[in-house]
């Protein structure tokens, strides 16, 4: 593949993820390229794995020819693009950082994490039994984390508290160059915990699984000794 056929390419998967699976005429009169170019590329996307190809007859049609093929995105193509995303992402935030400075990043990064204290008291107020651990796991499972909770080992009969386990990290391609992400949930976790907490590790450096231990609190200690 050449450098000017990625344009093109990009242009037919992006218009699949559009509209959806499309037939190569379909795609043709979409973008305004020939039939042979859109296969070309579309072969190209099939061999890549970005693109897999699916038998489609249209609705009402009886006739012996073969079925039209649609061609729909795989996992594979659609995290290309999610790549793309980010790579925009690090791109507004390196420009973010040289034109004003890195106390914008972390301004942005902080409001992004703003979800964790607005949305906090609203998850608790609706599961009472909950623990402070489970209610944030709650919350950041609905951001797209898949979060659970964990209890950690006892000592002295105690337990020293829970760890927040997030499976997924949304934003963990752009974590890994601004930090500022992870310190400012990290930081608001404290804040609505009012306790200091800590990140044990994070998908962002190349960890399976983001983790933060979360002590216990004094009621709860009372309430399960």
């Amino acid at each position: 593949m050449t450098d000017s056929d990625q344009p093109t390419r990009q242009r037919v998967a992006r218009s699949i993820l559009v509209n959806g699976p499309s037939t190569a005429a379909a795609l043709a009169e979409r973008l305004d390229l020939t039939p042979a170019a859109v296969r070309r590329h579309l072969d190209h996307l099939v061999e890549e794995g970005a693109v897999e190809a699916r038998d489609q007859r249209p609705a009402g049609h009886r006739g012996r020819g073969r079925p039209a093929k649609a061609f729909a995105l795989t996992e594979r193509g659609r995290d290309g693009f999610e790549a793309s995303y980010d790579d925009l992402a690090n791109e507004a935030l390196r420009f973010l950082a040289e034109t004003v400075g890195p106390e914008a990043v972390k301004a942005f990064a902080e409001r992004r994490a703003a979800f964790i204290e607005e949305r906090f008291p609203q998850v608790a107020a609706l599961h009472p039994e909950a623990s402070p651990a489970e209610v944030l796991a709650m919350v950041f499972t609905d951001e797209g984390y898949a979060a659970s909770v964990r209890e950690l080992p006892l000592a002295d009969g105690h337990s020293v508290g829970e760890q927040l386990c997030q499976q997924h990290c949304p934003v963990s391609h752009v974590a890994h160059e601004f930090p500022q992400l992870c310190e400012a949930e990290t930081e608001a976790i404290s804040r609505v915990l009012g306790t200091h907490v800590q990140r044990l590790a994070t998908i962002a450096h190349g960890d399976g699984v983001c983790t933060t231990c979360i002590p216990i609190t004094r009621e709860k200690e009372k309430v399960t000794s």
